[in-house]
């Protein structure tokens, strides 16, 4: 525990002033030591408030402004005065420190790829369903399209690895990115290639169409 969550966890701000001779009444009010006070005009228990300077805080606060100390060195006098042990704060070791910013480094390339990984595989799994239903032969005598083939044959195998996915620890899922990364960036890469194709047959079929309007 820090020493500012020590001390105000141990001391309360009545505490302190009585130790450093401010008299309180049973109200809990003293002559605020911040101002000429001629009355008492502080409230002090847990924290304090002053009344008729405005001055407010915690006992740390309290304590850097009775003694005109940082905040810190308040701390660690009142820890000192009223024997309150804490943890001292010490600067991270330099090795522990680069070992936990590796570690940083190499979580947050696994979040990115973990998130590529399965926008690919998702992508790929409603291309599937896609092609499935618009390139499906539309009588028995039709050709089966390349594509209506390829999601018949790979869509349940994807439909497992998403679910296999979904249901991992982290150690599966590095297993599951590396037997089917590079499977993934194949079939984007011909989705891709297939997405392009397709946009070039329709641009070449309104361009007849336009070349048969200017009959």
């Amino acid at each position: 525990m820090s020493v500012f969550n020590a001390v105000k966890e141990a001391v309360t701000t009545r505490q302190a002033a009585e130790y450093y001779g401010i008299r309180v009444n049973r109200s809990g009010m003293c002559r605020c030591p911040f101002h000429d006070d001629r009355s008492p005009s502080m409230k002090v228990d847990q924290r304090f408030h002053c009344f008729g300077c405005g001055a407010d805080g915690d006992v740390i606060n309290f304590v850097a402004k009775l003694f005109d100390l940082p905040n810190k060195e308040a701390a660690e006098k009142l820890a000192a005065d009223f024997d309150i042990r804490y943890d001292k704060w010490k600067p991270p070791d330099r090795k522990t420190w680069h070992e936990k910013r590796k570690q940083e480094l190499r979580a947050r390339r696994f979040e990115e790829t973990e998130r590529l990984f399965y926008a690919g595989l998702t992508d790929y799994y409603h291309t599937l369903l896609r092609w499935k239903e618009d390139y499906a032969p539309k009588s028995p005598d039709e050709e089966w399209d390349d594509r209506f083939v390829e999601a018949l044959q790979n869509l349940s195998q994807i439909e497992y690895v998403i679910d296999c996915y979904l249901e991992a620890n982290v150690e599966e899922k590095i297993d599951i990115i590396n037997d089917y990364g590079g499977k993934i960036l194949e079939y984007k890469r011909r989705i891709e290639e297939r997405v392009a194709g397709e946009a070039g047959e329709t641009g070449r079929d309104h361009g007849s169409l336009r070349t048969g309007s200017d009959r």
